[in-house]
């Protein structure tokens, strides 16, 4: 009898042995790959890959770098792409949009594609530089392809040999400002993030003009043709559409676009979208109400694009409080049940767990009265914004005079504490003014684009956030006079009206807009009214401008004098023109002290790690620094940081993102810097974590040029020496 239960206890022992080795070698192979932009379509950013370890990260060294535009410098710009590696073959994309494939283990390039090569790409020759962050991988047999974006294009190229796959729409594109239920000639459509792909559809939304609607679309992966369509401007008939106090507003409005991407639960088919506010982004009294399917998270039936369920994370946002990342698609344990749930990370540094399957909150989140109080005329902001009651926000909500920069000398504190004093500023959703509103967190986060990463073994989310405060004035926008105007003036009130909110009202620029002084020494008329259709990297394509307006505005900004005099012979109100908007404002201005340093107390940049199973925080440190104040004795006091961070199975979290150009290996369990070395530019990126014949490599973009400074078109690659 002992023999027996001892030889089942035994059998037991096995059993439940091959058990916790299948489950792993599952987790194992499920994250051991980076075929899809954030390693997977739950986007968690994490790998399952361990060679790299606590031990041994810090004898990485560059393995291989792939210079994009092969080191030219007139041809560098913005790269932000977290690149997509299969069956050993790295794709990406450059500053100027180069699609590229590289043998992941070397980088050397396998072939490219330009979209601005009018031979290989005679229908879509694009000249226009916007922003990529990524492409989608597809396969069917031998049929391999990659779907990314150009501006209105979404290019179908085949992935053996860098050729477009002419089956595919039109010689193997299609425009993108066809299928909108808009005039196609005046919308403005240039996706930056990657497609999504689920069986034989692809969907996106993307980077919108402000008359552009963001409707989320599917389309064949084969032919391209447009399968679905959601409106996130709900017509009549349609859920939501009650929500807009204007009943015209899916005629007119814009924006309401899933610009940063999605995820998306593959086996139960459900496509998750994260939405921006509508426009204008900083005035509501022309768009009342509470303004779905605005700063949503929105869950769709992928095949057939039927809404599910909602979750409005701002009611009538007039803050730019776009939700900037795909959530994250993670398993909790909470209470002793396991609940599959998507994780939705913020710019105003909350965190919203809602239950996969019904968008019902997983911790409760509660509805809390906000400042109301405003003096712009028609505005009707909301009573109550929602506020998760775990976890805690990730960023600082209010400000305070105790709370400016102490770190720099009197006279700059003084400056600093009079401006302060100036505007209007103390919490989370203080009401935009004229005097000037202190945004905090900042139109770039709390959480940005980058969004969290999170290990499934533990639950653990990790997110890099910005404390920066900006400050936001309105202005009025004068309604175009009924008298006859110059060219000039009417040039003056088209630039107010479009892009004073970007370059400011001296056109000196601010934030992470430049100065458009001396701009005709760039561009010519005709190079300038082309700008003025098809954008250029984040600033959108100006369509639905006519002839006459765009002549107007390039007499203005490139001082044209012999322009400038003459009549202007548009019209002062279009029959099919939205609503003149009652007020614009200043530009994306930081609030900085006389040094240029952030003007509230650090930390400006954080890094945090949360157990998602308790909704409580395990670590909280500053992330990146401005390395003169280090010199000084100063602790680290964080820095401005764009791209996210990647978890390993071997203990190790990877980032770059910071300011400071140094890409960072931190233990995710510790918070402990492990590692860090100087970038060519910042990689203002994701990091992309893979291996080739069991040889582990973390790979991430070093364009840099958001602050200025350094840029580049390099790709690193770090790897463990050679034994």
């Amino acid at each position: 009898m002992t023999n027996i239960i001892s030889n089942a206890k035994l059998l037991q022992a096995i059993f439940f042995t091959a058990l916790y080795c299948a489950c792993n070698l599952s987790s194992e192979k499920k994250y051991a790959d980076w075929k899809v932009t954030g390693g997977s379509k739950g986007n968690i950013r994490y790998s399952s890959l361990n060679e790299i370890d606590t031990s041994n990260v810090g004898q990485l060294e560059v393995a291989w770098t792939y210079y994009s535009e092969k080191q030219d410098s007139n041809r560098y710009g913005s790269m932000q792409c977290n690149p997509v590696i299969v069956d050993d073959v790295l794709y990406g994309v450059s500053p100027k949009l180069k699609l590229f494939a590289v043998d992941a283990a070397t980088g050397k390039e396998k072939w490219s594609f330009d979209p601005a090569d009018s031979i290989a790409n005679k229908t879509w020759h694009r000249n226009s530089v916007n922003m990529n962050r990524g492409v989608a991988y597809w396969a069917d047999g031998d049929d391999k392809r990659i779907i990314y974006t150009v501006g209105p294009v979404a290019f179908c190229v085949n992935a053996q040999t860098g050729k477009l796959v002419t089956s595919f729409g039109r010689d193997g594109g299609i425009d993108l400002r066809n299928g909108l239920d808009r005039d196609s000639s005046k919308v403005f459509v240039a996706p930056t993030s990657p497609v999504m792909v689920y069986k034989d559809l692809f969907f996106l939304s993307g980077l919108v003009g402000e008359e552009t609607p963001g409707h989320i679309r599917a389309f064949d992966v084969r032919t391209g043709k447009q399968q679905w369509i959601f409106h996130t401007i709900p017509y009549p008939g349609e859920p939501g559409y009650d929500t807009w106090e204007d009943p015209a507003a899916y005629k007119h409005m814009g924006s309401t676009n899933s610009w940063s991407g999605f995820s998306l639960d593959e086996k139960r088919g459900i496509l998750f979208a994260p939405t921006g506010n509508p426009s204008s982004d900083f005035y509501g009294g022309q768009r009342r109400g509470a303004g779905l399917y605005g700063n949503c998270i929105l869950a769709l039936d992928a095949a057939t694009g039927k809404l599910l369920w909602h979750f409005q994370t701002v009611h009538h946002d007039v803050w730019d409080m776009d939700l900037s990342s795909p959530p994250v698609l993670v398993t909790i344990k909470k209470d002793g049940k396991a609940i599959d749930a998507v994780v939705q990370s913020t710019k105003t540094g909350l965190l919203f767990i809602l239950d996969r399957e019904t968008g019902k909150p997983v911790y409760p989140i509660e509805e809390r009265p906000v400042d109301t109080t405003t003096t712009l005329i028609a505005e009707k902001l909301w009573p109550t914004q929602p506020f998760p009651v775990l976890p805690k926000p990730f960023a600082r909500h209010t400000l305070t005079e105790a709370d400016l920069n102490q770190l720099v000398d009197d006279s700059s504190y003084q400056d600093v504490l009079k401006r302060f004093r100036s505007y209007r500023a103390g919490s989370i959703y203080t009401p935009p003014s004229k005097e000037g509103t202190v945004v905090f967190p900042g139109y770039d986060g709390g959480g940005e684009w980058g969004g969290p990463s999170v290990d499934p073994e533990t639950n653990v989310l990790y997110v890099n956030a910005n404390e920066m405060a900006w400050v936001l004035n309105i202005v009025d926008n004068n309604p175009p006079k009924e008298q006859q105007r110059t060219k000039l003036e009417a040039g003056a009130a088209i630039y107010n009206q479009n892009c004073m909110g970007c370059h400011g009202p001296e056109r000196l620029g601010g934030g992470d807009y430049p100065s458009i002084v001396g701009v005709e020494k760039k561009y010519n008329y005709s190079r300038f009214v082309e700008l003025l259709s098809t954008g250029r990297r984040m600033m959108p394509g100006f369509n639905h401008l006519d002839t006459l307006e765009k002549d107007a505005l390039a007499a203005f900004i490139l001082d044209l004098k012999q322009l400038q005099p003459q009549e202007y012979k548009g019209k002062k109100d279009k029959q099919d023109a939205p609503p003149h908007l009652l007020y614009g404002f200043t530009g994306y201005n930081k609030f900085l002290t006389k040094e240029g340093y952030p003007a509230i107390s650090p930390p400006w940049g954080t890094l945090n790690a949360i157990d998602l199973n308790s909704g409580k925080y395990l670590w909280k440190i500053p992330f990146g620094e401005f390395e003169e104040l280090t010199k000084k004795g100063i602790p680290e006091t964080g820095r401005e940081n764009y791209g996210g961070p990647v978890t390993t199975a071997g203990g190790v979290l990877f980032i770059g993102a910071s300011a400071d150009g140094y890409m960072r290996a931190y233990n995710k369990r510790t918070g402990a810097l492990l590692w860090k070395t100087k970038l060519p530019a910042p990689g203002v990126a994701t990091p992309a974590v893979y291996a080739v014949n069991g040889k582990q490599y973390v790979v991430i973009a070093c364009g840099g040029s958001k602050w200025g400074g350094k840029s580049s078109d390099a790709y690193v690659a770090f790897a463990l020496p050679a034994k």
